[in-house]
């Protein structure tokens, strides 16, 4: 299995920070956003990754990544050809990569503490998603559950009444035969190529399996977003130096 970073996207909602560069490189208390997305492929056991960026800073994260080699993973790098293109046009742009392997599909403003090792050596065919319990979930994709949470009958994008507490966060796993997915997709309402209907498709065939995180995530898309979680790191290393200090 390989990863990808879909890293894409104008970042409208953390203007005028994004006027400088992509947000994926804006700072997550002491280091750039792109690097937790890279320390959570790489603690899973995966060391080949592409990261899918948009045109206009593609020269930043070349120029601060490289080769990868400092970090200990081995990058190749995909133009996304429309900002506007969604998550699931993104993703198309690893197929060549992918090389007919499955993959592991990480947002690269979704900040995880949490081991997905286990679920990528278990993982075999289909589509895998994760979900989180979450207070306001009408800003993710919500899956609708059977009485018992055992089975999802299907998942709502960005719903104005979701149908439960879950959201999807921004980790998937792949089969190959996604890229064919991708290609029957139609744009969604927002004129984009909607990952929740990439899960949908496989939902329907059978071939949709899913899995409830319980340590940390969110995402940083937003000011107040990328303040909270800068914090919440800032006070775990401080506390983490503290303890060295007094053993």
């Amino acid at each position: 299995m390989k990863g990808v970073i879909l890293a894409g996207g104008l970042g409208t909602r953390l203007h005028p920070l994004t006027k400088i560069t992509n947000k994926h490189l804006l700072p997550i208390y002491d280091r750039p956003m792109i690097l937790y997305a890279i320390d959570t492929l790489k603690k899973s056991g995966l060391e080949e990754i592409l990261i899918v960026c948009g045109r206009e800073h593609a020269g930043h994260f070349m120029n601060f990544l490289g080769s990868g080699k400092e970090y200990g993973v081995k990058l190749s790098y995909a133009l996304q050809d429309r900002d506007n293109g969604g998550i699931a046009d993104a993703l198309s742009y690893a197929e060549d990569f992918s090389d007919k392997d499955s993959i592991a599909a990480i947002l690269g403003d979704n900040i995880f503490q949490y081991d997905f090792k286990q679920a990528i050596q278990k993982f075999e065919d289909g589509a895998k998603a994760f979900f989180k319990q979450v207070k306001n979930p009408r800003r993710f994709g919500v899956p609708v559950f059977n009485t018992d949470k055992t089975k999802i009958l299907k998942i709502e994008e960005k719903p104005k009444n979701p149908k439960s507490d879950f959201a999807q966060v921004g980790f998937y796993l792949y089969d190959h035969s996604v890229f064919a997915a991708i290609r029957k997709l139609k744009p969604s309402g927002r004129g984009e190529l909607e990952i929740t209907d990439v899960n949908n498709l496989f939902l329907k065939r059978g071939q949709l399996h899913f899995e409830f995180i319980k340590g940390f995530w969110s995402d940083a898309g937003t000011v107040e977003s990328l303040f909270a979680i800068s914090t919440l790191i800032a006070r775990q290393k401080t506390k983490k130096k503290e303890s060295k200090r007094h053993d």
